[in-house]
């Protein structure tokens, strides 16, 4: 499996920029020098306040949320960072319906940035299902750089496979 798996829509120059900084071991102090904010969300609890906050500045007229949680399964059964679902039923004669957002829990130790990025995302789809421009137009309202965290959460991920191959970063 290629080591740039996150960057394969990325175009061949900016691959090889990144193949260099990789080379050169400096990919994890790259990071580290422009995300030095340690997360401080280390809870359920804390998550779904984190989670409430944004929702509450950016969605109010959205539906409210039942549960946010970090979910230590997701990135290896579902491949995703972070997932929303919506669940109905009928409770008397009302459809009683649930949100419920989790995220991976290796967010836990992310920078803050990364955390933001996931939570705007999965708040993005309360308003729009798809990944379509007014999802990503969303996503920019709630995070200004949305576009350059998404790309640098791609190369934490490819530090983080890199580490765990045995790599020196």
């Amino acid at each position: 499996m290629s080591p740039l798996k996150y960057l394969n829509g990325y175009p061949p120059e900016l691959q090889a920029q990144v193949q260099q900084i990789i080379d050169a071991g400096r990919l994890g102090e790259t990071l580290a020098r422009r995300y030095p904010e340690a997360n401080q969300v280390r809870s359920d609890a804390a998550l779904f306040d984190y989670t409430q906050a944004l929702k509450t500045r950016y969605l109010r007229s959205s539906e409210p949320l039942s549960k946010v949680c970090f979910d230590a399964k997701l990135k290896v059964i579902q491949h995703a960072l972070g997932t929303h679902t919506r669940a109905s039923r009928v409770q008397g004669s009302k459809l009683k319906a649930k949100r419920e957002i989790r995220v991976a829990s290796l967010f836990r130790e992310a920078p803050a940035e990364f955390l933001k990025m996931i939570v705007v995302h999965e708040l993005a789809h309360l308003k729009e299902q798809e990944h379509n421009k007014a999802f990503y137009q969303l996503c920019h309202h709630m995070a200004p750089n949305y576009a350059q965290l998404e790309f640098d959460l791609r190369l934490y991920m490819t530090h983080l496979d890199l580490q765990a191959a045995g790599s020196s970063l």
